[in-house]
């Protein structure tokens, strides 16, 4: 359930752009995604359950906590502590972000005595995956969901207009470019990224990461906006946080989940 990546290079410009706009418009899927949840959600009921530990939830670009309680609730009901990011709209990296998210992560893992798991969806998966760098000891593993971690250029996401307007409220600190992570090499901890080729915001390979023992990319099918909601999501989610702290393992879908995901396909491929 890998797929290709794109090299770091001058070619990478003209490698991809944004989804086309057929799949931006069709982004409307998510409220089927929703309706799919509901209609499943006794089958989901029945995932592998959790043994306590704490677990973040990041929000997308423009969203807040009330996008992220569906997600939230399940896991609670599978065991899991939960909590959401407390930030109110995520517009960006900033300075409140930068400098209460890290204490909200060091808060939750002294609050629980152990490492917390982190899961972000879009912008809310590049915050877990810096809390991650900058903080190893105390992220269990980071899960993504449709996030574009390695957006090589403005290009590649319909969000880029609305970044931009909101940029006046970023932190002047990040006024110098952040490496790409094809230059920073793998995080220090487990993490899955799960994506969609069908993506309508943001290029789908962008969300590749180099895939080996502790790092994977899971692709379904679905919209951007609804990946927090689909119900393949969200079982492979509960799968990813059931595995005992040390013992993280690629994923390996059930017979029952496979059948409702895309075809395998190598990386690069």
């Amino acid at each position: 359930m890998t797929a290709e990546a794109i090299a770091p290079g001058e070619e990478v410009e003209d490698a991809y752009g944004a989804p086309s706009l057929l799949l931006r418009a069709l982004e409307w899927r998510a409220g089927l995604e929703y309706g799919a949840m509901l209609a499943s959600y006794p089958a989901l009921r029945m995932a592998p359950h959790g043994d306590g530990h704490p677990v973040l939830v990041l929000p997308g670009f423009t969203a807040g906590d009330r996008t992220t309680r569906p997600l939230r609730a399940y896991l609670s009901e599978l065991g899991y502590t939960t909590y959401g990011w407390g930030l109110g709209v995520n517009l960006g990296p900033t300075e409140r972000v930068l400098e209460q998210l890290p204490e909200r992560l060091a808060d939750l893992g002294d609050n629980h005595g152990e490492p917390v798991s982190l899961i972000g969806w879009s912008l809310g998966g590049i915050f877990a995956r810096e809390m991650a760098r900058h903080s190893p000891d105390s992220v269990r593993q980071v899960l993504t969901l449709g996030s574009p971690f390695n957006l090589v250029h403005h290009r590649a996401t319909h969000a880029t207009r609305l970044y931009r307007a909101m940029a006046r409220f970023h932190s002047p600190r990040l006024s110098s470019r952040m490496p790409n992570e094809f230059e920073r090499g793998p995080l220090p901890v487990p993490a899955t990224s799960i994506y969609s080729r069908t993506d309508g915001v943001v290029a789908w390979q962008s969300c590749l990461q180099e895939p080996d023992g502790r790092h994977e990319n899971i692709e379904v099918w679905g919209s951007h906006v609804g990946l927090g909601v689909n119900p393949v999501v969200l079982f492979i989610i509960a799968d990813r946080l059931a595995q005992s702290a040390g013992q993280w393992e690629p994923y390996r879908p059930m017979s029952t989940i496979a059948r409702f995901l895309p075809p395998l396909r190598p990386y690069p491929g």
